[in-house]
């Protein structure tokens, strides 16, 4: 068995593949600096240090085998207002991090990137030699590390995957979304089904998709993360691959709407509003390098099943709390 480094680890994501890192038996640390991560939100079992990946060098060792990467910011509209915060956290924060590997010896990374990095698309679906034309600071730091990485690829040999995430959702166990604010659309519906949130807002209905609303690719958060356990198997010394992660299917805001309705059996109030700058029509995700490379498939595609999982967990924390 191996040892990780899981940075944001106690994030949304990071909690996930942490959990899976530790039912495959490795020894798991969690670097997290709490900014935007819950503690009770980490993985029982895992070791947790609070932390920023600025400072990695002072806990990253050879004894670790690999780093996964999610210590990140992520909301696209902050983004937006606040520029100079994501180059600092995301891009700076990781070329931090890339130095302290660098000193430790250790020479495998798995990299949280995402779909923001390609923009408004050019095809559907969208695949890895598509355009990269990033249209928030979020999207642009992120591709900025992508670049990053591929240059340590090249000039000193690191062992690197990026993942390209389309819209995660679910929850795994005890792991799920709790975003503060949350801006995801699936637990916002479930916040109008709690009775915290009134009604859900449907950014534009004049769309040139079937109902009118956007299509976007949704990934249960289990299947990902058992893409980032296949990727820490096969990153090649020296490589750096990309990897679009999403069902290559797609749902409507409507459809999930819908669907909550169903999974909830609670009405769901809808307000249409203008549409938002920069919200494609349609982001749907091709995944055959995954595949192809990973020897990963979308295990769990069911849109009903994924907002279940998020149901299930969004009761547990208004019991719990």
């Amino acid at each position: 068995m191996s040892k990780y480094l899981v940075t944001g680890g106690a994030g949304y994501v990071g909690s996930v593949v942490a959990q899976h890192l530790l039912e495959a038996g490795h020894t798991v640390t969690v670097l997290d600096n709490l900014s935007t991560g819950f503690r009770a939100g980490v993985p029982a079992g895992v070791d947790f240090i609070e932390g920023d990946i600025r400072d990695a060098a002072k806990w990253l060792d050879a004894s670790y085998d690999a780093v996964l990467h999610f210590a990140a910011f992520s909301q696209v509209g902050e983004s937006v207002v606040k520029p100079e915060k994501y180059w600092d956290n995301n891009v700076g924060g990781t070329m931090a991090l890339l130095a302290a590997m660098r000193t430790a010896g250790v020479r495998k990374l798995v990299f949280s990137s995402t779909a923001a990095t390609y923009g408004e698309p050019v095809n559907t679906p969208i695949t890895e030699t598509d355009p990269t034309a990033p249209t928030s600071p979020y999207g642009a730091s992120k591709l900025a590390v992508d670049h990053m990485i591929s240059g340590e690829a090249a000039a000193h040999g690191l062992a690197a995957v990026s993942l390209r995430y389309f819209n995660v959702a679910g929850a795994y166990g005890s792991c799920g979304e709790r975003h503060d604010p949350e801006s995801h659309l699936i637990p916002l519906v479930l916040q109008v089904a709690q009775g915290r949130r009134e009604a859900i807002s449907v950014f534009g209905d004049d769309y040139p998709t079937p109902d009118g609303t956007c299509v976007r690719d949704y990934i249960h958060v289990a299947d990902l993360a058992e893409a980032h356990l296949l990727a820490l198997d096969a990153a090649t010394a020296g490589e750096h691959l990309i990897c679009n992660l999403g069902n290559g299917n797609g749902f409507s805001v409507r459809e999930v709407i819908e669907t909550v309705r169903t999974v909830t059996g609670h009405p769901i109030p809808e307000v249409t509003a203008p549409r938002r700058g920069g919200d494609p029509a349609v982001l749907v995700a091709s995944a055959k390098t995954a595949a192809d490379r990973l020897g990963w498939q979308p295990r769990r595609a069911d849109l009903a099943g994924i907002v279940a999982d998020a149901w299930a967990f969004a009761q547990s924390l208004d019991h719990t709390s």
